[in-house]
């Protein structure tokens, strides 16, 4: 088990998903509080909840784990704390800016690793029919569940398969053309 008692994984195609818990706990969680504080000042519940609406609700960091993230960001000059109620709202400064700076492209990974997981759990949801639409047989393409779901992840692989090679257009068109014709006699 994780921390916050989600589960990690280690192999297979959801080791993504399941790393999330481990990966926050190695102290990205200040990296990624960062970069949502330098998009505008935030309280830490914002934070909290900007995270698990980027993970679709899978990852929820606690405020045990939030808080002492910002008192140290905090402590390091990297934000500064000021009064808003019974709440706090934090504001990056020059120095966190620098910070965030140097270490740009891993904070966009991590918030790009999220989003892709948020994405992932959404597809999931629907495929099982637990997204907002449950009580519904069909998706909003007016195609069963299933069979939507088999056809996102054919364009999620095709996808794929283009970034990897550019070239296999050709090949890809041909399958699927194959896959319509023996559609068309069924």
């Amino acid at each position: 088990m994780g921390r916050g008692g989600r589960h990690r994984g280690g192999g297979g195609g959801g080791g993504d998903i399941f790393r999330i818990g481990r990966m926050l706990a190695q102290g990205d969680l200040k990296l990624l509080a960062l970069a949502l504080i330098a998009e505008q000042p935030r309280h830490g519940y914002e934070i909290i909840k900007l995270i698990e609406e980027k993970t679709a609700g899978w990852y929820s960091p606690s405020p045990g784990v939030v808080y002492p993230t910002l008192t140290f960001l905090e402590e390091a000059g990297y934000v500064t704390a000021e009064p808003d109620g019974a709440k706090k709202r934090f504001t990056i400064t020059d120095e966190g800016r620098s910070y965030l700076d140097a270490n740009r492209d891993f904070a966009d990974a991590l918030i790009g690793r999220l989003s892709e997981i948020g994405l992932k759990m959404g597809k999931m949801r629907r495929w099982m029919g637990r997204g907002e639409d449950a009580g519904e047989q069909s998706e909003p393409s007016g195609l069963p569940r299933l069979v939507d779901a088999a056809l996102e992840n054919l364009k999620d692989v095709a996808k794929a398969k283009l970034a990897e090679n550019p070239r296999a257009e050709t090949r890809i068109v041909e399958i699927l053309a194959g896959v319509a014709n023996d559609l068309r006699e069924v």
